[in-house]
């Protein structure tokens, strides 16, 4: 595993219920600012295995990526379950409910 997913894995671990986080935003966290699709990767292959929270990464525009479908819909349901709030467009205010990890080591 590479130290870029290694820091990936663990900021996603970090962000708590009720915040959220961008693809891009855990990338620059990790360490590489337009690493955003290695980060939609490693949610896709290694989401179960180190138990992720998928549902927390949002695009940054602050929607659901995949908003048809059986998976947007219950990532609707987590994220509002979770105390999030979606307005009439279905956005998430980034400012209200993102997470910042701070300075990774």
């Amino acid at each position: 595993m590479t130290p870029f997913t290694e820091r990936a894995i663990r900021i996603m671990q970090s962000i708590p219920e009720g915040r959220v986080m961008t693809y891009g935003g855990v990338a620059a966290a990790a360490g590489s600012p337009r690493g955003a699709r290695q980060v939609v990767r490693i949610l896709h292959s290694m989401s179960r295995s180190h138990k992720l929270p998928w549902h927390r990464i949002i695009n940054a525009k602050g929607r659901i990526s995949l908003e048809e479908g059986e998976e947007g819909a219950l990532q609707r349901l987590y994220l509002l379950g979770e105390g999030i709030e979606f307005d009439d467009l279905g956005v998430i205010d980034l400012k209200r409910f993102g997470y910042d990890p701070g300075p990774q080591d």
